[in-house]
Parts: C-alpha cells; sequence; structure tokens
C-alpha cells in the first residue's frame, strides 16, 4: 500500500526544492494538498511521479514543478486575489487557495468543473470561487486580479484577460508562437511588459463551455 505522506515529501524535496522552488509558502502547500485524490484511481499509486496524467476530456493534470514554478514566477502574496483559467482536476485551485488569500477559477468543461467541485469540498482549502465558463473571457465580475494563471496556451495572450489585471499584477501564461514557451506578463501603469521564461508544453486553451 502507498504512503501517500511519505510519496508527497518525496516529491516536493526532489521535484520541487531540489529544482530551485524557494518560496516556503509554495512547498508548504504542496505538502499539504493531496495530489492524490486529484487523479484517477488507476494511477493514484503514481499521483506523486513527476509526469501529468489525463483527467479526461483530453485534458490533464499539469507536472508539479511546472505549477510551482509558475506560482514562484508570479510572486503570489498572501493578500492577492488569483484567477486561475482552466480549473482541471482543480489540484493546483487547492495550492493557489493555500498561498492566495482568493481563487476565483474557470473551467471550460462543465463536467471537469462539477469533479472539482466534489473534490475540493471534502478536503481543507482557502477561499475559492469555481465556475464553468471561457477562461479566456476572464471573470469580469471579480476583477480586477492581482494575479492570474493561465493552463494552458494561447496564440497569444487574451487582451481580455490583461484588462482584467490589477496595476502592478502579473499574469503567467504558456503562449505558442514559434515554440510553446511560458510568458510572465507585468502590468505597470498603462504599460505591459513581456518576459519569456522557458518551454513548455500544455494543452490548448479552448473557448465557450463544454
Amino acid at each position: 500500500m502507498t504512503d501517500y505522506g511519505i510519496a508527497r515529501r518525496r516529491m516536493v524535496e526532489e521535484q520541487l526544492v531540489a529544482r530551485g522552488i524557494r518560496d516556503e509558502r509554495i512547498i508548504d502547500a504542496f505538502l499539504a494538498v493531496p495530489r492524490h485524490l486529484f487523479v484517477d484511481p488507476a494511477v493514484r499509486s503514481r499521483a506523486y511521479d513527476g509526469c501529468s496524467f489525463p483527467i479526461g476530456y483530453n485534458q490533464t493534470i499539469s507536472q508539479p514543478f511546472i505549477q510551482a514554478a509558475m506560482m514562484q514566477h508570479l510572486g503570489i502574496k498572501s493578500t492577492d486575489r488569483v484567477l486561475e483559467i482552466g480549473t482541471g482536476s482543480g489540484y493546483q485551485t487547492a495550492i493557489l487557495s493555500m498561498i492566495a488569500r482568493e481563487v476565483c477559477s474557470i473551467e471550460r468543461i462543465e463536467a471537469l468543473s462539477a469533479a472539482a467541485e466534489a473534490v475540493l469540498k471534502d478536503i481543507p482549502t482557502g477561499r475559492i470561487r469555481l465556475r464553468a465558463g471561457d477562461g479566456s473571457a476572464g471573470w469580469p465580475y471579480y476583477a480586477p486580479f492581482d494575479k492570474i494563471i493561465v493552463s494552458a496556451a494561447m496564440s497569444k495572450c487574451s487582451e481580455e484577460l490583461l484588462s482584467q489585471l490589477a496595476d502592478g499584477g502579473g499574469l503567467i501564461a504558456p503562449v505558442q508562437d514559434v515554440e510553446e514557451q511560458l510568458v510572465l506578463y507585468s502590468k505597470k501603469g498603462e504599460a505591459i511588459e513581456e518576459l519569456k521564461l522557458s518551454r513548455c508544453s500544455f494543452v490548448p486553451l479552448l473557448k465557450g463551455v463544454g
């Protein structure tokens, strides 16, 4: 029988800390959230491996390191309101809720949103708002957001999302140009600064509700 607590600590030490994750709040959140509850029972014994897993509907749960690195690049504070585009399994949503004041998360596929909600309600988390919808349109009602994290690849950054970013805020997203790269956008007054970080591979961002 898998000892998930030991597996989780090993994941954090070998996949996160050893690869440069230094934010103690991120580390503590990954130690606290049970990733095995967010994957298919058939692969539950491998839940803490450093890889992605399918979660149905041609979607995946991302590698823990990629998720942690995106959060660290954003510099999320405990006072931040965060918009997550792509709830997916809800795993990243749970972790974000541990390090931010509030998380508003949008999932295009209604069945995935419902499944994530079912898991999230049974584990300790911070404040989370979920809805099914078109993530590229953001969530104007709760804007502006201090940080925005996009978990699906875009051909270019959505102007609607950037418009919902607070002054001094940041948005991180995988962007497909010549190659797919993680890009960090920082808003300073009316200006948007862009910083390309590293190559990556994500499922594409789809519009509409499925």
